[in-house]
């Protein structure tokens, strides 16, 4: 087998993260679209506290990874840091939702939980996409479109938000994008069309 056909057949390797915005609702949607994609994704989900509040980790069929994994994981210096594991494993991170308190915080290089640390010891070489959910009038603040501008000039990819009904009520832009726009970025970015 030739080195090119060695890295067709390689697995390719993607974080999900998710922030605590209502569209997290969405991930089981999303993390079954993706399996459904090939068999040659392996998925993990990094999810934040709140976004828990969304969906039950326990259903999902991937792993999926929580501030307490990075504690529990590390005991002394010689034992690995999840956060830097997993930069290394993963081909790609897509953060769908990106909740306007973390996209505030990437966009500000803070790092205060096991996704914004992935964030930051991100490998600038390998593909960064994030979905921006948010209340239209968080959205229409005009910090917002700063910080999506921040993480554009870091290189990352935006997934832009789309306008509808938002589940308080609200019409307007701030909704995350479909799932299967999602997927559909997945794919050209990982060249599985």
């Amino acid at each position: 087998m030739s080195g090119t056909d060695q890295e067709q057949d390689k697995k390719k390797r993607v974080i999900v993260g998710c922030t605590g915005s209502v569209a997290s609702i969405k991930i089981p949607l999303l993390i079954q679209e993706l399996k459904n994609l090939n068999e040659k994704v392996e998925i993990k989900v990094v999810a934040t506290d709140h976004a828990l509040h969304f969906f039950n980790k326990d259903s999902l069929p991937v792993p999926v990874l929580t501030d307490n994994h990075e504690w529990e994981m590390w005991k002394s210096v010689q034992d690995p840091v999840l956060h830097i594991e997993l930069r290394r494993w993963a081909d790609m991170l897509v953060i769908a939702p990106v909740d306007c308190n973390t996209l505030a915080k990437i966009a500000n290089g803070l790092c205060d939980n096991l996704l914004t640390c992935i964030v930051r010891a991100w490998d600038l070489n390998k593909p960064l996409y994030f979905a921006p959910a948010m209340n239209t009038y968080m959205w229409e603040h005009p910090i917002t479109a700063q910080q999506i501008e921040t993480l554009k000039n870091y290189g990352y990819k935006e997934i832009p938000c789309i306008e509808k009904k938002l589940a308080c009520g609200d019409t307007g832009f701030g909704a995350m994008a479909e799932v299967s726009t999602i997927v559909g970025y997945i794919k050209e970015a990982l060249n599985l069309t």
